[in-house]
């Protein structure tokens, strides 16, 4: 009687492990950028900008740029009928860092709104709510 497996048969599970892996693999690896592509576009394409259009319903414009996004989570001196926090946390970009906020804007009248994506510095990779 026979028991267990060969070396050869071992090794040939091996290499059919493998080569199913590197066919998989590469599908896998661009998925999680993408996934925080579209969580920045989420933010700041309906997430954000709610907040912004509340904030500006109640208080006649939105915050300047020097108030910033901290204006939907505490109340700015300019502020004439706060009924925030208008967010439940700070904006942070899925890379980690803050959205970046000027009003009015330099791309659309109201302001500008984005993030610096995956490099930290603006460039071709940035999500906007311009086009």
């Amino acid at each position: 009687m026979r028991e267990g497996f060969t070396l050869i048969e071992l090794m040939l599970v091996v290499i059919i492990i493998g080569a199913l892996v590197a066919m998989v693999f590469p599908r896998l690896t661009g998925r999680s950028e993408q996934a925080r592509i579209a969580a920045a576009k989420a933010d700041i394409n309906v997430n954000i900008a709610t907040a912004l259009k509340l904030y500006e319903l109640d208080n006649g414009a939105f915050p300047t740029t020097q108030e910033g996004l901290k204006a939907l989570l505490s109340k700015p001196p300019s502020a004439v009928n706060w009924n925030g926090p208008y967010l439940e946390k700070k904006p942070i970009d899925p890379w980690g860092r803050e959205y970046k906020y000027i009003s009015p804007g330099k791309h659309n009248p109201d302001y500008d709104l984005y993030s610096l994506g995956r490099d930290g510095v603006e460039s071709g990779d940035d999500i906007t709510n311009w086009e």
